[in-house]
């Protein structure tokens, strides 16, 4: 996925805020909308699917931990940040436990938040480096062709003399595979290597 195909909601009832982090993760080429008012983020999750969250815990008409509670039920698995002035033991557990990516204390480093909030997208592979990028295609590319050929990672180790681990973090892109790696795969799978890249 692409800088520019994700979505990041800002909640912090301070304007002054919510507008310096839009610009800087604008400039950073992400689709950015930033609420002051705490109440609409539930109705703005409705409305658009949103891939990171960065929340204020301390904000007027409703607590940031409430509010953290309820976007879990529209969506378990958003990234959420959580920016606090008022950082304490209590609400760190909270979070925690509604499995937030990070607690930042308020006042942050800019580059510090940029490096979270890119990890953040990292760990849910909607970001990735080039490399990582193509390892996934490979990846999944060896995946596919081994189902068409209806062979078992074990039966694939079998033909290449490469272990069943090494196959299976290649097609999960836990691991680069080496061009011999590859030769070996695509031998057994009866393609060249030429075919093996073509749409990646």
């Amino acid at each position: 996925m692409k800088k520019y195909d994700i979505n990041i909601l800002i909640v912090d009832d301070d304007r002054d805020i919510c507008d310096s982090l839009k610009k800087l993760f604008v400039i950073d080429k992400y689709k950015v909308k930033a609420i002051t008012n705490p109440i609409h983020t539930l109705r703005e999750l409705n409305k658009q699917l949103y891939h990171l969250i960065i929340l204020d815990l301390k904000m007027p008409k409703i607590k940031g931990e409430d509010l953290l509670r309820e976007i879990r039920k529209i969506n378990s698995d958003i990234s959420v940040i959580i920016l606090t002035a008022y950082p304490s033991v209590d609400s760190a557990v909270q979070a925690l436990q509604s499995h937030v990516f990070d607690y930042i204390k308020k006042p942050f480093k800019i580059n510090e938040l940029r490096d979270t909030v890119r990890n953040a997208l990292r760990s849910k592979m909607l970001l990735l480096e080039p490399e990582e990028e193509m390892n996934l295609k490979i990846g999944k590319k060896v995946r596919v062709l081994r189902s068409e050929n209806r062979l078992t990672l074990r039966q694939l180790a079998e033909r290449t003399n490469l272990s069943v681990s090494l196959i299976s973090q290649i097609e999960r892109a836990e691991s680069a595979a080496s061009i011999s790696t590859l030769n070996k795969i695509v031998t057994a799978l009866n393609i060249s290597l030429k075919e093996l890249f073509e749409d990646i």
